[in-house]
């Protein structure tokens, strides 16, 4: 298994998708992708909700399982759900236990200050850390919705401050999202880390996005989304003829019916 710092060390950009479910993972396994990231942005794509608050514990571990079991052969990071490493080292350290039993080999922290103590012990009992930074979806509240961080001198300051502090902490990459593409390309000059980029431009050593906004199966495209491939109307299309055929009596035909 290629690690992280060998990318960056070989200049070799990382490539890496979120993805929630056997189904898509079993498809992945068989992928170029380097990475996988099971993200707690499942409540917002898979159950529908406004934001990843209300994820638990319990979900992050069910999908994991799912992913896992769909891709053996690739490496997994599993987002620590909302307020998991806020609660005490206690119970920080169970939850990270379970995503790693469920099968990541690695798990993924919003945010740093506050939470130096618990990112350390994880990385000292062998637990390896993912930061993230930027747009951190599960503080969004605090930093005015879903908007691009790090504007003006003393925001630059403190997000190039925080990934000094994960870096020395001993985590092996950051995801920086939505922030301005000069910025993403200082820090990572300024961290011995691979920087991987969500909405962060191109000058970092790796990019990571969701699957499904990746395969055009979403509606909402933000500005950091490409659509590589249309499937939302593939399946529609797909499904509307599967319910023409069944209506005009096509489907099932003689050969797929049980004599």
């Amino acid at each position: 298994m290629k690690y992280a710092s060998d990318f960056k060390k070989d200049n070799q950009k990382i490539t890496m998708v979120t993805c929630y479910d056997y189904s898509f993972a079993k498809i992945l396994n068989d992928s170029d992708i380097d990475a996988i990231l099971v993200g707690d942005s499942l409540g917002m794509v898979i159950y529908g909700h406004s934001d990843t608050l209300k994820v638990s514990l319990e979900m992050m571990v069910s999908h994991t399982e799912a992913v896992r079991r769909g891709a053996p052969n690739k490496f997994i990071v599993a987002d620590m759900p909302f307020l998991s490493t806020r609660k005490g080292l206690e119970i920080a350290m169970d939850s990270a236990h379970s995503l790693m039993k469920a099968g990541a080999n690695a798990i993924k922290v919003e945010g740093v200050r506050g939470q130096e103590k618990i990112i350390l012990a994880f990385i000292e009992a062998g637990i390896p850390v993912m930061g993230h930074l930027g747009l951190t979806p599960q503080y969004y509240q605090n930093l005015g919705g879903f908007k691009v961080q790090g504007k003006g001198l003393d925001a630059e300051e403190e997000l190039i401050a925080q990934s000094r502090v994960l870096t020395n902490l001993g985590v092996f990459s950051i995801v920086l999202e939505c922030v301005p593409s000069f910025l993403a390309s200082k820090i990572q000059t300024e961290v011995d880390v691979p920087i991987i980029g969500i909405g962060a431009g191109v000058n970092v050593c790796g990019q990571v996005l969701v699957l499904n906004d990746l395969l055009g199966i979403t509606e909402d495209k933000f500005k950091f989304v490409r659509h590589f491939s249309c499937l939302k109307k593939d399946i529609l299309t797909s499904v509307n003829s599967y319910c023409d055929s069944v209506r005009d009596h096509s489907f099932p035909s003689k050969e797929e019916s049980f004599q």
